[in-house]
């Protein structure tokens, strides 16, 4: 989508050339009959390297590419009106153009979800950058743990490891908003602290052709879920008290699949159901859930469920209980834990079990602050 678009701000930008040739006296224009002074020639030529600057900054810095695009705009469209005779039309182009630039200012720049979400990464890793380097986790560790778990932990490989203070993964997949909506490809990354807990999941879906943002911020108070069509349609706005009990699922499920080496945390409770699976009883602040880990004869973590986490109904407003699963596989090296790379988000309404997300996991890094332990 950018490359098309730098090259229809690049075409709009050479035809800028034209009044700075035809004022110079370099070639001769016949359909530009208004005279064009030198002065308005210079300005042309601003203008056309304003914009061929917006056009390179969409591909390699867009955050910046609004403004450098909001100049070139200006510039363009003042010496369209100098022209308005020959020229008028390209107010037309100007027309697109600003559109792109309103755009870019959500999408890439300060103005938009993604530029929250690094904002606050950015706070999380200050915080944890000021915390106390984290001891290494033993095998007396483990031994208040149920069987089942300590040999999961085991089979991660979290002995010798530091005590983990967050992580941070870039996944791929797909998401859909029901069982009969139509899949959606996305690109996540998502940044979760432990002391206190916060998770900040940033996704980049398409749908119909359009982008979709989403940003699901889960703090010391709060949580919300916030999804835009272009950048700039709400689509869905959630957040308060129940929102906060059910993203406190989602960062619990997080700690089992990418960062065993927290569930040492003192506010999870466990009770063992039988060799292969435990329930969890977590709480953060005021808020209690619970999730039975399902585990294999190897030892890995197979599934996780949870009536605690309900589904979003098609209208993006209404929770609906449902029973939650994440079925996962695929265990691979990541550093020094063995971490499952495939998973599936489940809800299991009356009318049958369906799959909302399919995960593919590419990196899984704990190394956040560098120095303080973790893996790279």
């Amino acid at each position: 989508m950018r490359i098309a678009l730098s090259l229809l701000i690049t075409l709009h930008a050479v035809i800028h050339i034209m009044g700075f040739a035809k004022a110079f006296g370099l070639v001769s224009l016949e359909p530009l009959r208004v005279p064009i002074s030198r002065p308005m020639g210079l300005l042309w030529l601003v203008a056309a390297v304003l914009l061929i600057a917006a056009a390179a900054a969409i591909l390699t810095l867009p955050r910046w590419f609004w403004l450098v695009g909001a100049l070139g705009l200006v510039a363009s469209q003042t010496a369209i009106i100098a022209s308005w005779g020959d020229a008028r039309f390209g107010t037309i182009a100007n027309a697109v153009l600003l559109a792109i630039v309103i755009y870019g200012a959500f999408a890439w720049g300060p103005f938009g979800l993604r530029a929250e979400y690094e904002r606050l990464v950015r706070d999380g890793l200050a915080q944890a950058a000021a915390g106390t380097r984290p001891r290494n986790i033993t095998e007396a560790d483990l031994a208040g743990l149920p069987p089942p778990v300590q040999r999961y932990l085991r089979f991660a490989g979290v002995v010798g490891t530091p005590r983990v203070q967050g992580f941070r993964a870039r996944l791929t997949g797909r998401i859909r908003s029901s069982a009969t909506a139509p899949w959606m490809p996305f690109m996540a990354e998502q940044h979760n602290f432990y002391d206190p807990p916060r998770r900040y999941f940033w996704m980049e879906a398409t749908r119909g052709g359009l982008p979709v943002d989403g940003l699901h911020a889960y703090g010391e108070t709060d949580a919300s879920m916030r999804i835009r069509l272009l950048s700039l349609v709400p689509v869905v706005d959630l957040g308060g008290s129940d929102m906060m009990r059910t993203e406190t699922v989602t960062i619990f499920n997080d700690m089992c699949i990418f960062a065993p080496g927290s569930l040492l945390d003192p506010s999870i409770r466990w009770r063992e159901i039988d060799k292969r699976s435990v329930e969890a009883t977590y709480t953060n602040g005021p808020h209690t859930i619970c999730a039975v880990l399902v585990f294999d004869d190897s030892g890995a973590l197979v599934n996780f469920r949870s009536d605690d986490r309900p589904a979003l109904a098609e209208d993006g407003k209404t929770m609906l209980p449902q029973r939650w699963s994440t079925p996962i596989r695929d265990y691979r090296t990541f550093g020094p834990y063995r971490l499952a790379t495939r998973a599936e988000g489940r809800y299991a309404p009356t009318s049958g079990e369906y799959a909302y997300i399919e995960i593919e996991v590419r990196e899984v890094s704990t190394e956040i602050v560098p120095g303080k332990g973790g893996n790279k």
